[in-house]
């Protein structure tokens, strides 16, 4: 089977790959296929197809679709990337496979079978699901931990069902082929001896030197009879490792037949090779150029019953470079800045796609005309967020583990789409908003919806994104525009940054709401001041469902010290002159320790350092300890790097306490709406707790802490003395160590990117770093038996780990100098400043589950932490030119239903430019425990299917089950009520908006 491995960035950008290799590989497949009329190829990556197919011929468009029409060339997967399988969230995973699969549907004319995952550094279960869920109904995997390989290679594994956790019936099983040797090249393929493989790589491009120009010599009739019987016998020991005969033999390596020679050279061989064995009854074989689909079709031919396998295939360990095992963990946690940004574009992206099919929608069936020409006009940069999103969670990319300027260039596209993204937000939003006279007026002065904004700006991508300051006028308020994108209500604490201490805040009712003034801070190098031209809102907003809403902010005549913060410091600057008066209460923090308290909860902090302790509940009276540590692994020198992660067996201590002798700058706010601590070491680490004087559950039991850390900038010794010079060979982690007796070999829970949650149990005997696991929003560990939970949410994929009984630990930044010799040639040395957010939670647990699920309050806060609220600006309009707000579904959905996205569908004529009369709807049902005590406020029942009576606020002509692409129909719906989506589960539903009613005719006068 020949094929050639593409990665959208590496060493190189996306667009150096496609100019010099991929452009060739995609040409020549083409040209040579149809000399070589029974060669066979298969292609994955979508994003190199697309880019070549919109510059081909339309002579070579048409070759290419006979080509995948008869089977020779086969789509595989089908995804815009192949994409990682640990730091990639379900929403942006699923998404590249729907922008592939379309493109595919609309271009093609094809819809994928088989899979191919190759070069994912471990495999988890969320892309087999996803797979199926697709419409396909086969894959490949290869890079698993070498034990594993050897493990199925005895037991003859080779090809199973590939089961979730959770589906004891397996109606979301899919066949899953392993590759029982190291890697996908050639020299890794033929059979368990490399040296001999290579001799099997006929390339042979003038000036290249490589370990297989020097073994392989060409097939003729002198050497085919020899060489036949060798390669047979490597066949033969391939086949013995599984149940039946057949053996899947990739010809092929990264940007392979890149060269037009490298297709006649391979095919002359092979061609050789096989018509000599197959002309022989004495060999018992035939050997046939094939695809994916034919060996799967020929492995069921042979078998009906497959074993089962559950769980997933992390930690991936090699052990092929250097006779002893790495463990490739480090690319968990490699470059937060990167997986944060991408989390922001996905956050964005779906508020974006969410509203503009609501506004397109709506515009068509108002005969909003001038809406419709804007929004048309803008579907293209939606595309193109969506491909940026795309391009980034492959294998090279989310993981951190491409060259510091293809980084670059990844962060660039990403901010691009975020800019583009938050742009079309503003518009659709502005026309769902505008009343009617306001929207005649648009239609007859021909203008652009450009007047609601962020409440931010971001100039590029390397900087964090920086409040500006509202002012509010004295005649009339400031209008905050807020979206909330999930299909349930939720409260929000909202954060904006205004220039004048006193203010009300009315909700869309005109209600007062709660709200809090804190203090904004200045280092002035002598300590820190207050301004007094800027300060901190808080508010707390409650939003209906899939509802934009408008809040007001008023300037009062008189002042009300009652929404100001009580402030705390240890580090004030010195005041200004005598008269100085500062605009706050403040008090210095006294000795000892440090408590925060609600009426739910009391938090117990070190004086010295400002870290946790201990929480307790008072509704229960429990006190959980609670302690946070910041520490870090001391890398070893060339085996921790961007893709792995080894602490250094030769160092002093095994943890390196960073914060030693750093002086802890304290500040505490505390008012009406929050109470929160806050401690700096340094310009190397600012770390806040925060809990919430509000009555709702979950926010009023949970606590917020929030990172700001950057190893990237100036090293001070005497600021942090604990730091190595320059931060260098870093692993910084942040370990909260309980009282939870999770088992003498701990036990721990981490999401599968989103999907459900799976059990890991410590092996000590492989060390720390063949104990870390992905995760990209949750972890937990709970008590053996009745007891608590403790559960830490996250805003961004990184590594977790469970070493000790009662900890639970995150990586927060890596900073190695060394390359850990897996292709990558450089170190990590590019850190930023950056921001991580969690929700700590400790919740009463009637014990574990026999399948693990976060509580329904942990769902509900990871909702809000990933999709968080849309906050715009008006800037231009008059408060009464906009409405208090729109709805667009009628019912919120039951607490489990998560709406995955509304994904307006390209015209299939114009797949990159036109929007059509169809979105894609799609549905997850989140699980939640059954044995964990948690409430959510804003949300009823714990239903399967949305309430009778759930619509949406716009006319829909027709409902299509699908599949999760759309690609593939399974029946109509009267109504979303009708919607069935069982737990753990994602369902898709197409929505047919009808077409615009027509002109009015026109009349003679």
């Amino acid at each position: 089977m020949p094929h050639s491995h593409n990665d959208p960035g590496w060493l190189k950008t996306y667009e150096e790959y496609y100019f010099h290799q991929t452009s060739k590989i995609l040409q020549n497949m083409v040209e040579r296929l149809r000399v070589h009329t029974n060669m066979t190829f298969i292609w994955s990556e979508i994003s190199f197809l697309s880019l070549w197919y919109e510059r081909a011929h339309p002579t070579l468009r048409q070759q290419l679709k006979d080509l995948v029409t008869s089977g020779r060339v086969e789509i595989a997967t089908g995804g815009w990337v192949m994409t990682d399988e640990a730091n990639v969230h379900l929403y942006a995973m699923l998404d590249q496979l729907i922008e592939g699969h379309q493109w595919l549907s609309n271009v093609l004319g094809v819809r994928p079978e088989s899979g191919w995952s190759v070069d994912p550094f471990g495999h988890g279960a969320a892309v087999p699901y996803l797979l199926h869920e697709s419409g396909l109904r086969a894959t490949v995997i290869q890079r698993i931990h070498y034990a594993w390989k050897q493990w199925l290679a005895e037991q003859q594994l080779g090809d199973f069902m590939y089961r979730q956790v959770w589906d004891s019936a397996g109606d979301s099983d899919i066949l899953c082929h392993n590759r029982p040797y190291d890697i996908y090249s050639i020299k890794h393929s033929c059979g368990p001896h490399p040296q001999i493989c290579l001799g099997f790589d006929f390339r042979k491009v003038p000036g290249e030197y490589t370990e297989y120009t020097i073994k392989s010599v060409p097939i003729d009739e002198h050497n085919v009879k020899k060489k036949a019987e060798l390669l047979l016998e490597q066949y033969g020991r391939t086949g013995s490792l599984y149940p039946h005969n057949v053996v899947l033999v990739p010809i092929g390596d990264d940007f392979r037949y890149d060269h037009a020679s490298e297709w006649d050279q391979q095919y002359t061989s092979y061609h050789r090779l096989l018509t000599h064995i197959n002309s022989d009854p004495r060999y018992h074989a035939n050997v046939q150029f094939g695809t994916l689909k034919d060996y799967f079709n020929e492995v069921q031919s042979r078998m009906r019953d497959y074993p089962t396998l559950q769980g997933d295939f992390f930690v991936y360990s090699d052990i092929f470079s250097e006779g002893r095992p790495a463990y490739w963990s480090g690319y968990y946690s490699t470059r937060p800045y990167w997986k944060v940004l991408d989390r922001q574009l996905e956050a964005s992206l779906r508020a974006a796609e969410l509203l503009y099919s609501w506004a397109y929608a709506w515009a068509v069936q108002e005969g909003r005309a001038r809406v419709v020409q804007l929004l048309d006009k803008d579907y293209d940069k939606l595309v193109r967020a969506r491909r940026n999103l795309a391009l980034f969670q492959h294998h090279d990319a989310i993981t951190g583990t491409s060259k510091a300027y293809v980084m670059h260039d990844y962060a660039i596209k990403l901010h691009e789409g975020l800019h583009d993204t938050l742009a079309l937000a503003g518009e659709a939003a502005e026309a769902l908003l505008l009343t009617p006279a306001a929207m005649t007026a648009l239609d007859s002065r021909a203008a652009p919806l450009h007047h609601l904004h962020p409440d931010f700006e971001r100039s590029t991508y390397e900087r964090l994104p920086r409040k500006l300051p509202l002012t509010i006028p004295r005649d009339q308020p400031r209008l905050v525009v807020m979206f909330n994108s999930l299909a349930q209500r939720r409260y929000e604490v909202i954060k904006v940054l205004v220039s004048s201490l006193d203010i009300r805040v009315t909700d869309e009712h005109g209600q007062t709401v709660p709200a809090q003034i804190n203090p904004v801070w200045n280092d002035t190098g002598n300590g820190m001041a207050i301004l007094s031209s800027q300060f901190e809102l808080l508010f707390v907003a409650d939003l209906p469902p899939l509802s934009i809403v408008t809040y007001s902010i008023h300037l009062l005549s008189k002042p009300n010290p009652d929404l100001r913060a009580s402030v705390y410091s240890n580090s004030y600057a010195p005041a200004p002159d005598q008269n100085y008066s500062p605009p706050f209460e403040t008090r210095d923090v006294l000795s000892g320790d440090i408590q925060l308290e609600s009426d739910h909860l009391k938090l117990l902090f070190d004086g010295t350092t400002g870290m946790l302790r201990s929480t307790t509940n008072k509704l229960s009276g429990r006190v959980t300890q609670t302690t946070v540590r910041y520490a870090a692994y001391p890398s070893a020198q060339f085996k921790s790097g961007a893709y792995l992660f080894k602490p250094d067996p030769n160092a002093r201590e095994p943890e390196e306490d960073v914060l030693a002798g750093a002086k802890a700058r304290l500040f505490i706010h505390s008012g009406p709406v929050a109470s929160e601590l806050s401690v700096m070491f340094g310009s190397v680490l600012m770390h806040t707790t925060r809990i919430l004087h509000v009555t709702h559950q979950p926010l009023a039991s949970s606590i917020y802490m929030e990172n700001v850390y950057n190893l990237g900038g100036r090293y001070n010794s005497t600021e942090t003395p604990g730091f190595p010079p320059h931060f260098r060979e870093t692993e910084m982690f942040m370990r909260v160590m309980t009282d939870i007796d999770n088992g003498a070999e701990p036990t721990f829970y981490t999401d599968q990117s989103g999907l459900h949650m799976q059990k890991r149990v410590r092996v000590q005997r492989i060390g720390i770093q063949g104990n870390y696991f992905p995760i990209t929003s949750a972890a937990m560990i709970e008590d053996n038996g009745p007891g608590r939970r403790l559960t830490l949410l996250t805003d961004h994929a990184a590594g977790a780990a469970a070493w000790q009984q009662g900890w639970l630990e995150v990586m927060v930044e890596r900073r190695t100098f060394y390359d850990d010799a897996r292709g990558m040639g450089e170190g990590v040395t590019d850190q930023k400043r950056t921001v991580g957010r969690y929700w700590l939670l400790v919740e009463e647990t009637r014990g574990p589950e026999p399948v693990a699920r976060l509580s329904l309050a942990a769902h509900h806060l990871t909702n809000g932490l990933n999709y968080p609220v849309t906050q715009l600006i008006n800037e231009g309009l008059n408060a009464d030119q906009l409405n208090s707000g729109a709805h667009l579904i009628t019912k919120p959905l039951p607490c489990p239903l998560h709406l995955l996205t509304i994904r307006t569908l390209p015209e299939p004529q114009y797949p990159s430019l036109l929007p059509s009369r169809t979105a894609l709807m799609i549905f997850q049902h989140q699980a939640p425990s059954c044995t964990t005590s948690s409430s959510v406020a804003t949300c009823a029942s714990l239903a399967d299917s949305p309430f009778t009576g759930t619509d949406l606020t716009l006319q829909v002509s027709g409902m299509q089950l699908t599949s999760l692409t759309a690609t593939i129909s399974r029946g109509t719906l009267g109504s979303l009520s009708e919607l069935h989506v069982p737990p753990h589960t994602l369902r898709a539903v197409t929505l047919t908006f009808p077409q615009p009613p027509p002109p009015p005719p026109l009349t003679e006068k």
